[in-house]
């Protein structure tokens, strides 16, 4: 499976201005049908807590068409409304059909960055066959709960697609904590960060694509890119079986949350 992740510089609630710079960052970097394309968190927006401004349907419309049009499997991430009045920050995985597969809603909101203080957590986990490849998506803060990837890998995860809007201020943990869920769950993980500024943080970029083993297949620097890398699934299930950890996890230990997952 080839990965795409597009790092770029979100314009502050402008999802026409976001949704043209990545559909040309995507033709220039001549993403090809069957890649699989992660955006940032929040990313036709930025991290905006004006929900009544970024809330509508034009992402998952705009979404569809575009995964449609380039064959692509795209996972965007956008606000919807949830029950209880707040917002929950999601991630969708579409194929190339157009097709929503699946939502996943953020279960941790950053408390830390007043985020649930407009933003309601989510309560389960998804994980979606694509292209024969078992993807997890998780959103930013979901980075520092490894117990939370422990119960996807339980659950089949093979491809972790992290999505988020990580502060320079922390960047070293951003990249030290995706190669140790690589390496705990032997799993591909994959990182998608934005550039730029919004209104209240600075942004570095940073995006990766981490193996099973913990070894960096690619890394970006600060600037808009999009980041690619065929994926060796073969490999990842020959070092599963190799060195069997996933084997000898105490389970009971873990907790439990529902698994929203497809069969492979």
């Amino acid at each position: 499976m080839w990965v795409a992740l597009v790092q770029f510089d979100i314009a502050w609630e402008d999802k026409p201005a976001n949704h043209a710079t990545i559909e040309r960052m995507l033709i220039e970097a001549g993403v090809e049908p069957g890649a699989y394309v992660l955006l940032p968190e929040l990313g036709d927006t930025g991290f905006s807590f004006n929900l009544d401004a970024i809330i509508d349907e034009q992402t998952l419309t705009w979404a569809t068409e575009l995964a449609e049009r380039k064959r692509i499997w795209l996972q965007p991430g956008f606000a919807e409304r949830s029950d209880d009045g707040k917002g929950r920050n999601c991630a969708a995985i579409i194929s190339p059909t157009g097709e929503v597969l699946g939502i996943y809603r953020k279960v941790h909101p950053f408390s830390y960055g007043k985020e649930a203080e407009h933003y309601t957590g989510g309560d389960e986990l998804l994980i979606r066959s694509c292209g024969g490849t078992a993807v997890c998506p998780m959103i930013c803060y979901d980075l520092r709960f490894p117990e939370l990837w422990r119960i996807a890998a339980t659950a089949g995860a093979e491809l972790y697609t992290t999505a988020a809007n990580w502060p320079d201020a922390r960047q070293s943990h951003w990249r030290a904590l995706l190669i140790a869920r690589a390496i705990e769950n032997q799993a591909f993980v994959v990182g998608v960060n934005r550039v730029g500024s919004d209104p209240h943080l600075h942004y570095v970029g940073g995006s990766i694509i981490v193996s099973p083993k913990g070894d960096v297949v690619a890394e970006a620097g600060c600037e808009p890119i999009v980041l690619t890398a065929q994926l060796d699934l073969d490999a990842l299930r020959r070092w599963r079986g190799q060195f069997p950890a996933l084997r000898d996890l105490h389970r009971e230990l873990l907790g439990a949350i529902p698994v929203d997952a497809s069969p492979p």
